[in-house]
Order: C-alpha cells, then structure tokens, then sequence
C-alpha cells in the first residue's frame, strides 16, 4: 500500500530520523520525502511529507511507534493514483467546452484531471494548456490519454506528448 504521511518535525538535528527509522523496521519502503525548511507552521515546526510502500496491515502500527517518538502527525492516507502524466494542448480549448474534455477523464473513475493551466494570448486565437492526469496506475493512465487524444482530436485541438514518458 502506498501511503502519503504529513508530520511536522522541530527544527533541529535527528528529527528525520524519528521517522525515518521506524518506517525502516516495519519494513517500509520510502518513495520520496518533500522537506521545505522555509515553511515553517505556527510552532515553528517543519511540514515534512513522506510517501511510503507499506503492507497495510502495519500501517497504523507505524503511526503509532512515529507518535511514541514524540513526532506529531498532521495527516496519513492511501495514495489513489499513482501514475501521472503531463500534456499540451493546442488549439481552441475554451470554445470547445473544457468542461467536457476534463469530464471526459474524471468521469472513467480511475483517473482525474489534477491541474490544469491555460494560457489565452488573444480572444479568437488558439490558446495553449498544460494539463496533467493522474491514474489509478500505468494501464489506466494510457486509456486516459487515448480519451483525451479522442476527445482532443474530435475537437481539432494538438496534443502534444511529454518526450520522457516512456509508458504511454
């Protein structure tokens, strides 16, 4: 099970490691850890959030022994999707209903717009989005793109494809 947990860890040396070493015994995996000393909560502490591969049997023997640390844990949960990939798209994007093309995505129920950016230089010209879809995993997140390719091409608007993604 793949898990996002958000702690908050004074600033000062070994706090990491609070954390760090029971993920490690429970024989937990860590994906990434975003840790951005410069934003700082009202107790002066530090948001540190871990992604973590762990059997969901241990999960809330895990939070237990982070707690025991004297860690405070500001949140912990499944991570749903777990693929994502980013696209630009082209063409007369407002005119031919947004709406439908995110709708288009969100309504599979394995996958979703997450962000989405668009850029609109003049009021009849083509505009330019950067849209990201996330996805339950690899598998799901190509039947999106297929979607958003489909609804994209229906509608004349250029999909262009990241270069460094090798699963789609």
């Amino acid at each position: 099970m793949i898990v996002t947990l958000v702690v908050e860890l004074e600033d000062k040396p070994g706090q990491l490691l609070k954390v760090i070493e029971p993920i490690s015994k429970m024989g937990g995996n860590i994906i990434s850890v975003v840790h951005d000393r410069h934003k700082t909560t009202p107790m002066k502490r530090i948001p540190v959030e871990f992604v973590v591969d762990i059997d969901s049997e241990k999960l809330l023997q895990l939070v237990e022994r982070i707690r025991d640390a004297g860690i405070h844990i500001r949140s912990y949960n499944e991570v749903r999707l777990l693929a994502t990939a980013s696209f630009l798209l082209i063409g007369h994007i407002i005119h031919t209903d947004l709406s439908d093309t995110v709708n288009r995505i969100d309504e599979t129920g394995f996958a979703e717009v997450v962000e989405l950016h668009i850029t609109m230089p003049k009021l009849n010209e083509p505009s330019t989005a950067l849209i990201t879809i996330s996805a339950k995993g690899k598998d799901e997140l190509r039947k999106a793109v297929g979607i958003l390719r489909e609804v994209c091409e229906k509608k004349d608007i250029l999909v262009i494809e990241p270069l460094n993604e090798d699963l789609l």
